[in-house]
């Protein structure tokens, strides 16, 4: 539907409306639907979280469940520096979308990489604005070009989560156009994503949710956003101050604040033209949908072109760090193959949160590599250690439903004693379970469910059972009741007091035992939620792993190791402590090393991790959180079918101390978060206090290796028109590979403090040995500029420029002048 008659119409509606039908308009009706107005046939439209998959594994009212394509996250999208591969996987996350009978896909999450520890890191792009703004104008073309609509977030400055629905965002004007707002304004008036959703926190002392400055001024009037402000989901905390400075939609459903917004129209506490705006903007989302005339895309989901897609984005964000002796890829005379680590046999695919998604499967980096291998190679497997240090989630293959597929059966029932006939049934559930209450079809009713199956564990030991939970939790095993456990009663509008309950347990390897999890939620109870923890402990003396993974790396020709988070470890909701790893690990990789000099590292992290290991093991490799295809796309790097292309997207730090954001941010959480770093962040700090990182930003290393030559310059430029500069990159290598050609723009004459160098383009290059390849960048005069904070506009000052090109922030090949007139 063309624009203008997309507005014609959304005004001729709005003409039609009753105030009560506005102001109903601007809440959800429940936890994902917006509320319909059948009198003039205006339908529900159906969010659903992402953003690396459609979020659908709750039996909530209104929404289709079941599994979806678990795609690379975040980090990995952009670490890939390949806006066109992203804006592909971004047309399958369409259709998914669609699919699953959706109209809004929330997503993507662009918040900037500041600090090593932010549980969301592994979820958003890049320290870097520019690399996370090509990035997500291609994730939004690519959804929004199936007819689904996306959600720019978090806006804006959320960049922690430990106290991120209270906490104020203290930054500088400048920063926060330079850092913090660049990558938006580039997402907003490139790709028009349908709505922006605001962040909990406050920035400067205001919530987003109302704060004028940013939702008004800048994002409508100066950007021209055309689409609707959504808050996070509980994100509003006024009745008419929000609507009044920009938020146009308070979700979830049924209003908590907004049902209150006519009095405050009566009372002229807020104009009934900020309330038309906002009514006019949901409009439009109706109506770009297709729902109100029957002409929604078509979708489709877990298709094998999606579950291949999802492979080749995984593929191409893997980095290599390190390489000593070319041990990678596997040598094709390697005759014995040690696998080692926590992550070997486990497929930690993503973190946890809302953007955690159920997929059809997911393949372990032991099943990949031995699918690859067949019986050609032995195959040494050792688990070596856990990568927890609080028992983890009950990894689905170790629970059986009745009907003998992964996971359990789920019996969810609208009494509080778990009688009566079920309303809904579904198998291959997880051991874990989260949702809303007060915005579902259960919110004025009773609600129990019961989980059952059977647990087989691989290993005789102690197991210990951790279960946090709110509401009524009980533990069957072998149906003798061991964990019956009462949470604390919430009260209306207040939060839960959730507990932990602990049971210890003697498990026989490979013997199968009955389990079954009982819930009832409080009549008044505002959030359901249980997550069923196992982890195993030994006797002193008696946990031999790390031995018996030394003595598999002494027999094999090369080791590889596959260590980093359990998965859901870095999460919505909370930051990580430190950069360590968990557990035992950073002693397991020392251990193999010293069995075996050709040691390789695969890292299962989404953000910087300390590796007091460097200097013992040969090589290292990045693999993110690939996503359900994580085995196949990790062996095929390992083994050489695929050559790493993938470049850091954040910069490594050799400790946390290191990092700028260290002296400004207190980790655990604090009232105010002050942004002391001002535009220094990432390697634009490192760069400017000539620190070394453990790895620089854009580093990634390839089997084959890259020429950069015949660097063209312009003299001289005048104001306003674009700069083009080429340069020419030669695979000199003996295999095919990709190449990020990384161009950075540094001012020499500023009237105001500058970073040395910023990055303002980048190209991937894919060539076969011996090619060449020129490559041509456009310099806008956005990129030669800076934020004026007391003239208030962007300013591009006349004088000298070096234009830098290179394979990382840190490894420059040629450098170039020019002067702007």
């Amino acid at each position: 539907m063309k624009p203008n008659k997309i507005e014609k119409r959304a005004d001729d509606l709005l003409a039609k409306l009753t105030l009560e039908e506005k102001i109903s308009l601007l809440s959800g009706k429940d936890i994902w639907n917006t509320v319909p107005i059948p009198r003039l046939g205006i339908p529900s439209i159906t969010m659903t979280d992402g953003p690396h998959g459609v979020r659908a594994s709750n039996p909530e009212v209104g929404r289709k469940v079941g599994p979806a394509t678990s795609f690379p996250t975040g980090i990995s999208m952009s670490a890939s520096w390949n806006p066109e591969l992203v804006e592909k996987v971004g047309q399958a996350l369409g259709e998914e979308t669609r699919d699953m009978d959706c109209d809004i896909l929330l997503g993507p999450c662009i918040n900037i990489v500041r600090h090593p520890l932010g549980g969301r890191n592994f979820e958003s792009y890049s320290e870097d604005p520019y690399l996370a703004g090509r990035t997500a104008v291609a994730y939004i073309n690519g959804v929004q070009s199936r007819g689904v609509g996306t959600s720019l977030k978090h806006y804006a400055v959320n960049n922690y989560e430990i106290e991120r629905h209270r906490a104020s965002s203290n930054v500088d004007e400048r920063t926060l156009r330079e850092i913090y707002l660049a990558h938006f304004e580039m997402a907003v008036e490139e790709a028009q994503p349908w709505t922006v959703m605001c962040s909990y926190n406050r920035i400067n002392g205001v919530y987003a949710s109302q704060n004028g400055y940013l939702l008004k001024n800048i994002l409508k009037h100066e950007w021209g956003f055309q689409g609707a402000v959504v808050s996070d989901w509980g994100a509003n905390h006024t009745i008419f101050e929000s609507v009044a400075n920009g938020l146009d939609l308070e979700m979830p459903g049924p209003a908590k604040y907004y049902r209150m917004l006519g009095e405050a129209i009566h009372n002229w506490q807020v104009d009934q033209e900020a309330v038309d705006q906002a009514v006019r903007r949901v409009l439009r989302l109706v109506l770009l949908s297709g729902r109100m005339d029957g002409t929604t895309s078509k979708g489709s989901v877990n298709s094998p072109a999606h579950q291949a897609l999802a492979r080749t984005l995984a593929e191409e964000a893997i980095t290599l760090l390190k390489n000593e002796g070319n041990v990678l890829p596997v040598s094709k005379k390697a005759k014995t193959i040690a696998v080692i680590g926590p992550n070997a046999a486990e497929a930690v695919i993503q973190g946890g949160g809302s953007a955690n998604v159920e997929p059809p499967y997911r393949v372990t980096p032991l099943e990949g590599l031995k699918a690859a291998l067949g019986s050609k190679v032995e195959i040494l497997y050792e688990q070596g250690c856990d990568n927890y240090d609080e028992p983890r989630n009950v990894p689905a293959g170790w629970l059986k439903d009745p009907k003998g597929q992964p996971g359990l059966r789920s019996t969810f029932y609208t009494t509080s004693d778990l009688s009566g006939t079920p309303r809904e049934v579904r198998d291959g559930r997880k051991a874990e379970f989260w949702w809303h209450i007060g915005v579902s079809s259960f919110a004025q009713t009773p609600f129990s469910g019961r989980w059952e199956g059977s647990l087989t564990v691989p290993a005789e030991g102690l197991y210990l059972f951790r279960i946090y939970h709110s509401g009524i939790v009980r533990l069957y095993l072998d149906g003798k009741l061991v964990v019956n456990s009462q949470a604390g009663k919430g009260g209306p509008g207040q939060r839960d007091d959730d507990v932990t309950a602990r049971v210890t347990r003697l498990f026989k390897g490979g013997k199968t035992y009955a389990l079954r999890l009982e819930y009832v939620r409080y009549p008044d109870q505002q959030v359901m939620h249980f997550s069923l923890g196992l982890g195993v402990t030994y006797a002193p003396g008696k946990d031999d792993r790390l031995a018996r993974a030394a003595a598999a790396a002494r027999r094999a020709d090369i080791a590889l190791v596959f260590v980093g988070y359990p998965e859901a470890y870095e999460t919505e909701g909370t930051d990580r402590p430190d950069m360590s790893l968990t557990g035992k690990q950073d002693e397991l990789v020392a251990a193999v090393a010293a069995a075996n000099p050709k040691t390789a590292v695969v890292l299962n992290v989404g953000a910087p991790v300390g590796m007091p290991w460097l200097d013992r093991v040969a090589a290292v490799v990045q693999a993110y959180y690939p996503g359900q295809e994580n085995g196949n796309a990790v062996a095929r790097v390992l083994l050489g079918a695929v050559n790493p292309s993938g470049k850091l997207p954040v910069t490594f730090p050799k400790r946390l101390e290191d990092s700028p954001a260290f002296i400004n941010h207190s980790y655990p959480g604090c009232r105010e978060v002050n942004y002391g770093e001002g535009f220094f962040i990432g390697y634009r700090y490192f760069d400017k206090v000539e620190r070394e990182p453990l790895f620089p930003f854009g580093f990634g290393l390839s089997y084959t290796s890259f020429k950069y030559n015949n660097l063209r310059v312009p003299k001289r430029v005048k104001t306003g028109k674009p700069v083009q500069l080429s340069v020419t990159i030669t695979n000199t290598g003996e295999v095919a590979g990709k190449e990020v050609v990384q161009l950075y723009v540094a001012d020499s004459e500023a009237s105001l403090p500058r970073p040395p160098k910023e990055l303002k383009g980048f190209a991937k290059v894919e060539l076969k040995p011996g090619a060449s390849q020129d490559v041509t960048f456009m310099l806008e005069a956005r990129a030669l500029s800076f934020y004026d904070p007391y003239r208030k506009v962007w300013t591009t000052e006349p004088g000298e420029f070096q234009v830098l090109v290179g394979s990382s922030s840190r490894d420059i090949r040629l450098k170039g002048r020019f002067t702007l007139e």
